[in-house]
């Protein structure tokens, strides 16, 4: 095999939920797509918040889907990482970067209810379970 027919394997860092796959293949896809003679191969990586069973804002929730990412990446144990903005926390480790953001998808949420109710028909009082706390003070106000 040439040098020039040698491909560049890149290693990507992500959980292993199904919206960390989903975020993680599209990348992987997009990269392979944009630069002929890369490779790349997920890793999946379990982190702090993958091992509770507690609500996140009981527990502190930010970092914690992150810290054995950063590490994996300041290990070398990963090239790059693919992770949802939202659970980032505000200040990475040193040699640590955000180097990229792709376009936005819908953020819209879903209801998903006993009958298919709409949110309107919902009773005062009724409960609706969310483990955000961004959500829960959306329904609350």
């Amino acid at each position: 095999m040439s040098v020039s027919s040698r491909k560049i394997e890149l290693r990507l860092g992500t959980r292993a939920s199904l919206l960390a796959l989903s975020q993680a293949n599209w990348v992987k896809r997009q990269v392979e797509e944009r630069t002929p003679g890369v490779a790349v191969t997920l890793v999946h990586i379990k982190t702090s918040g993958d091992k509770i069973d507690t609500p996140l804002f009981k527990v502190g929730g930010k970092g914690l889907f992150v810290k054995e990412i950063e590490e994996a990446l300041l290990r070398g144990d990963v090239d790059f990482a693919v992770h949802s903005a939202k659970d980032l926390p505000a200040a990475l480790p040193e040699g640590l970067g955000l180097v990229a953001f792709p376009e936005r998808e819908d953020p819209r949420d879903a209801l998903v209810s006993q009958g298919g109710k709409r949110f309107a028909q919902i009773p005062p009082g009724g409960k609706v379970g969310t483990g955000s706390l961004r959500r829960s003070s959306q329904l609350l106000h």
